[in-house]
């Protein structure tokens, strides 16, 4: 880290969205209803499969419960943060507590992958497997894979965040972004850089594509297995609920790979933090209402979740 005649960083200066200071306020205004509002919807689903027997019993439910725990925590990593550099003139922030952000987000969306995977396996067995269904996809099997997912996406980081941290900063230290991306973050790392660069690129590349690959592959054969259904209720019914898988997946998987789409020059970086922004912060939001605005089963159980409610709160009256 000691480099002669230069001064070694110590904290790096996140320039955020470099807007006037009306834009900000009325940044701050928007996400952070938009957090609330976020936060508010993920936790009501995480406590439905909690709290509702017939849905924590189901494996689909058990993942989507996961799943909406997994947002909560997605967004917490990067939005309060982002709220605070709003909030203050300067977006300073630690060289430990750089990394720790860049470790925790993309390990919780690298588990998003995972989940995601887990959610296209888990309908592949629904539909293309019905009778073996309940055997390869029971309650213990379920927790496995939940277990599985957060491990996994919790492990494959550790060696990307080793080494960039590794790295020589030896100034300047502005961070052009709202988080601590590893592009940025390796743009002001002093050479001899070595083959960390590629190492990263291939590590964070390998699982998304190989999770990719698994969503598509999986969903395309429920959607040919779904085209030779007779029973026209029954293929309605499993065309909606996997067409809001799919738009959750496109969603997710559309904004990264649209960042790495992204055209270069000298407005990629408001680009980046566009898209950024998206996955970080639109699509926690966006993801319960589309998987549950049409789903009966979670109606039923907010209903029934009401109605206990409800008789709690009289027969508390009563005594």
């Amino acid at each position: 880290m000691e480099i002669p005649n230069r001064t070694v960083v110590q904290e790096f200066i996140l320039l955020g969205f470099g807007t006037g200071q009306r834009e900000r306020f009325l940044l701050l205004v928007f996400f952070t209803i938009l957090y609330i509002l976020t936060l508010g919807e993920n936790i009501i689903m995480t406590a439905l499969v909690l709290l509702d027997s017939r849905l924590a019993q189901h494996p689909m439910y058990i993942l989507l419960g996961n799943f909406s725990w997994l947002e909560t925590c997605y967004v917490s990593t990067t939005v309060p943060r982002m709220l605070f550099d709003l909030a203050s003139p300067h977006g300073i922030i630690s060289f430990r507590d750089c990394f720790l952000q860049f470790y925790i987000f993309f390990s919780l969306g690298n588990t998003e992958c995972f989940f995601l995977s887990a959610m296209a396996l888990d309908r592949y067995l629904a539909i293309c497997h019905p009778l073996h269904y309940p055997q390869l996809m029971s309650q213990n099997s379920c927790y496995a894979l939940v277990v599985a997912c957060w491990v996994l996406g919790f492990l494959w980081y550790p060696v990307p965040v080793i080494l960039l941290s590794k790295l020589s900063f030896c100034g300047p230290n502005i961070i052009d972004h709202f988080l601590c991306d590893p592009g940025p973050i390796i743009s002001l790392a002093c050479p001899p850089l070595g083959n960390v660069p590629h190492i990263c690129q291939v590590l964070m590349n390998t699982i998304f594509l190989v999770n990719v690959f698994c969503v598509m592959f999986s969903y395309s054969i429920v959607i040919v297995t779904l085209m030779k259904t007779s029973n026209q209720g029954s293929r309605r019914k499993s065309f909606s609920t996997i067409l809001m898988h799919l738009l959750v997946v496109t969603l997710f998987y559309g904004s990264i790979a649209g960042m790495y789409l992204a055209p270069g020059g000298e407005n990629q970086s408001e680009v980046t933090k566009a898209v950024t922004l998206f996955y970080t912060a639109i699509t926690p939001f966006l993801n319960p209402l589309i998987y549950c605005l049409r789903n009966d089963q979670v109606k039923e159980a907010l209903g029934r979740l009401w109605r206990r409610k409800v008789r709690w709160r009289q027969s508390k009256v009563t005594m």
